[in-house]
């Protein structure tokens, strides 16, 4: 019933949004050159997905996310665990984190491409930078905002490291972690096609650079829908992926 819900919900505001940009096409009297119509959009995206340009690019730049967000998550929440646990080291390096945390990973990109040169590897530098604080952190304050009781329990049936933190810790504070997931993909996304724009041969953020270079108004709003309506997906996806973990570990996630 809640996804047949959200289902609904989720056509009616996009059925509102395009009644809205109709309207604003029609009333504004914008050149389909500058801002094109929902419908020269549709043949937009018609001539993309009959050259094959769309399924290649949504191709490269999802290998590229999975490649960087995976990476980037898993090493952020190790590291978190252990920081966590180990409140001493986190003293030490939190002044760190928290000045590293709020600089665009794009800020970063002259250095990037001094180490790893233009292609594919300042995309996933990028996604890695872009997704590791918002887990870091989260997983960080998770394990140090522990209840007692889980760690009393340890210390009851004789459990030591590393099991402490991979069979009590971790499955107790995932609910916690997972907020952090969301906002790194959604972050690491964003962030994904800012980086496809330097000079990756594929990808959305390539896409919308040729479309601009070409002037094909039309095509450009059709890569900006598609990542949007990716994003929409990939934060479903995790959201199930949250799920079926917490159903694993027995938490109110499930």
């Amino acid at each position: 019933m809640r996804t047949v819900k959200n289902a609904r919900h989720l056509l009616g505001a996009s059925l509102l949004v395009l009644a809205a940009w109709q309207a604003l096409v029609s009333a504004g009297g914008f050149s389909e050159a500058l801002f094109p119509s929902p419908l020269a959009t549709l043949r937009g995206f018609y001539e993309l997905i009959a050259d094959g340009v769309l399924v290649r690019d949504i191709g490269a730049s999802l290998g590229r996310f999975a490649v960087g967000y995976l990476s980037s998550i898993l090493l952020a929440m190790v590291l978190g665990l252990v920081l966590g646990w180990y409140r001493g080291i986190w003293s030490y390096l939190n002044p760190i984190a928290q000045v590293l945390r709020p600089i665009s990973p794009m800020a970063w990109l002259p250095f990037i491409v001094l180490f790893f040169g233009i292609g594919e590897m300042p995309a996933l530098v990028i996604i890695f930078i872009a997704a590791f604080f918002p887990v870091l952190l989260a997983t960080v304050a998770a394990v140090r905002g522990i209840e007692p009781v889980y760690l009393k329990v340890a210390q009851n049936f004789g459990i030591r490291q590393p099991a402490v933190l991979t069979k009590i810790v971790f499955p107790a504070v995932f609910p916690r972690i997972a907020t952090g997931l969301h906002l790194a993909l959604g972050t690491a996304w964003v962030f994904l096609v800012a980086g496809e724009m330097v000079g990756a041969q594929s990808g959305l953020g390539f896409l919308i650079i040729d479309a601009r270079n070409n002037l094909r108004a039309d095509l450009l709003m059709a890569a900006i829908i598609t990542i949007g309506v990716l994003g929409l997906l990939l934060d479903s996806g995790i959201t199930v992926v949250e799920r079926a973990i917490g159903r694993r570990f027995g938490s109110r996630l499930a």
